[in-house]
């Protein structure tokens, strides 16, 4: 495809001799039907489509830097797969500012590839972020900025699909900061552009939504950037966000991971499921971090992948996989209060039993009424190369009975059971005819599986079934169960106050941290063992006094026992702590309050006293 600036190409149309204005005429019009997007608008605390709630959701292409590796798929081809398989609404052009390569270095490269962005998504009737991409723009000679966004207005300002995103990610700094450089920013556009929305940044990459809400900025059409990572921002961000909303502003997630902050690491699908359903439910538009094949967890895509689309399932990360499975269906399902995937994923505890339904991410696949029972919901419209994903913590390691709760009308089909990505697969099943879709028998087979929390899949090699639920079950008795289970600090179910950071303790990975008096983590669907004493220690660090801790049942109905937590001289010199406590057998859920602060913990580990 040629790119084109399609404002250019349409003013010279304009200086057109007259015996050539009749066909001009007509590729204007053309251009103009092909542009042709809801106009959004900003009404109280919602980004209206149209005039009406909706939730859009897209992807972020990486920084756009030269050498770094996202570049190259800053293309035409890549935008409409977005547009025609994943079924995106948005893209994102993420122009790198100050850092090598970018537009300080490049001014000239740096607009090219947001333009072809630009021209692609015009040509595919899609939104499209154009992103100062930068964590010190207020720091900068606002002048380049005021130019950049100047002439972008110029060039795109007509066209209902441009968005403005004046500040991808500002760092802990004041929002008053921020305001200023903003306003002058956002009033160099409306010279131009009156009336496209612009999304500003806010503190703390883009987390402080709240701090906005409290001094918004007085012009017309302003949204404010949230970014969330699920495996570092829970649900304290989302009451943060919740509270900025209900001061009145609007929100606009122009970048969210499936992974960690640091944009490594293992897709969290609970927390990514609740976020899906945060943004569904308040009618925010959102785009996903990010197109690149970089070997971390946040790309879409594995190293190597085509640089033009085409992708097949064997090119996409987890991540890529869960967040194509959210966008295939965010535009077709629901409406008014924003579109999206309905899922209730929640993390089940094994042994245990699984909805089908309530998947944490799938691709292919419908829910409907069923009439087994005890009623509910199934999973059907199961084809060949369709799956769910389901988050799991098992209990102890061990050989796992799986019973599928299954029908099928005509031949049956073959279904894998495996780790959350096709690799390693579990073991796999052959589902027998059982004489009607709502006729329902159950089959089983036996599995190894690992402690500790997963995602698990299952696949559909040979379609022709349903789903209604999927139960796993120890096989036989262990006659060595395991009497200890470690806790990720930062894997908790809900939490008060704390964030979390990377670890240089052994082992690496993340820490809870900034533990203050009244904060609190719970960790919930714990499998005991057996009734009696325990041992629980606690892996911790304190640059100063310690503090203290509370081991209590969630919700503080039953303490367990009161912790002191000593100075280790560091926040990662790290010592365990621990003490003896008296448990029930059975699955508990466990709260973990902070009555005084000033320490970080990595783990928690339960052992049983013989």
């Amino acid at each position: 495809m040629m790119h084109t600036n399609l404002f250019n190409l349409k003013k010279h149309l304009f200086h057109t001799p007259l015996k050539l204005l009749a066909c001009a005429t007509l590729i204007s019009g053309a251009l103009h039907a092909t542009a042709d997007v809801p106009a959004m608008s900003v009404q109280g605390n919602k980004v209206l489509v149209g005039g009406e709630v909706k939730s859009l959701g897209g992807m972020s292409y990486f920084w756009s830097n030269n050498g770094w590796g996202g570049e190259k798929y800053y293309n035409a081809s890549t935008v409409s797969f977005f547009k025609q398989d994943w079924k995106a609404s948005i893209v994102r052009a993420a122009m790198g500012v100050e850092d090598a390569g970018g537009y300080f270095d490049d001014p000239q490269g740096s607009k090219q590839k947001v333009r072809t962005i630009v021209d692609a998504a015009i040509a595919n009737d899609m939104y499209v972020i154009i992103d100062w991409h930068s964590h010190y723009a207020n720091t900068h000679d606002w002048a380049a900025a005021v130019q950049f966004f100047q002439e972008m207005a110029r060039d795109y300002g007509q066209y209902n699909n441009v968005i403005y995103e004046v500040y991808n990610e500002p760092l802990d700094i004041p929002w008053g900061h921020i305001k200023s450089y903003a306003e002058t920013v956002i009033d160099a556009i409306r010279a131009i552009d009156p009336d496209n929305v612009i999304v500003v940044g806010t503190p703390r990459w883009s987390q402080g939504v709240k701090e906005a809400s409290w001094d918004p900025i007085n012009r017309n059409n302003i949204a404010y950037t949230l970014h969330f990572y699920s495996g570092s921002h829970g649900q304290w961000l989302r009451n943060d966000a919740a509270e900025a909303m209900n001061n009145g502003i609007a929100l606009f997630v122009t970048e969210w991971g499936s992974v960690n902050a640091n944009g490594d690491g293992a897709v969290n699908e609970g927390e990514t499921a609740a976020w899906m359903n945060f943004m569904r439910d308040n009618g925010i538009h959102h785009a996903n971090w990010s197109v690149n094949d970089k070997a971390e967890g946040a790309s879409a895509l594995n190293p190597g992948a085509s640089t033009t689309g085409g992708w097949g399932d064997g090119d996409l990360t987890w991540s890529g996989h869960v967040v194509r499975g959210y966008l295939r269906d965010w535009n077709q399902i629901g409406s008014g209060n924003g579109n999206g995937n309905s899922t209730g994923c929640t993390e089940v505890s094994l042994p245990g039993t699984i909805e089908a339904e309530a998947y944490c991410a799938m691709d292919g696949i419908q829910t409907e009424n069923t009439s087994d029972t005890n009623g509910g919901s199934n999973v059907g419209y199961i084809d060949a190369g369709d799956w769910m994903s389901y988050s799991v913590n098992v209990a102890n390691a061990g050989t796992y009975t799986v019973s599928y709760r299954v029908a099928s009308l005509g031949g049956g089909g073959v279904l894998s059971i495996e780790n959350a990505g096709g690799s390693p697969v579990y073991g796999t099943l052959n589902v027998p005819q059982t004489g009607g879709w709502q006729e329902w028998t159950t089959v089983s087979h036996d599995i190894s599986l690992q402690a500790g929390q997963q995602n698990i899949g299952i696949a559909a090699i040979e379609g022709g079934f349903n789903i209604n639920w999927i139960a796993l079950t120890p096989t036989g008795t262990n006659p060595n169960p395991v009497q200890s289970i470690t806790l990720q600090a930062e894997d908790y179910s809900f939490m008060s106050g704390v964030q979390v950071e990377n670890t240089s303790d052994n082992g690496g990975g993340m820490n809870v941290g900034w533990l203050d008096a009244g904060d609190w983590l719970a960790y919930h669907g714990i499998d005991i063992p057996a009734s009696g004493q325990y041992t629980i220690t606690y892996r911790v660090a304190s640059q100063n006094g310690g503090g203290s801790l509370q081991l209590e049942q969630a919700g503080g109905g039953v303490v367990y026992g009161n912790l002191n937590v000593p100075s280790t001289g560091g926040w990662q010199s790290w010592v365990d702590v621990s003490h003896t406590v008296t448990l029930n057998a059975g699955i508990q859920d466990f709260g973990l309050g902070i009555t005084s602060g000033g320490f970080n913990i990595n783990w928690i580990k339960i052992e049983a006293i013989h």
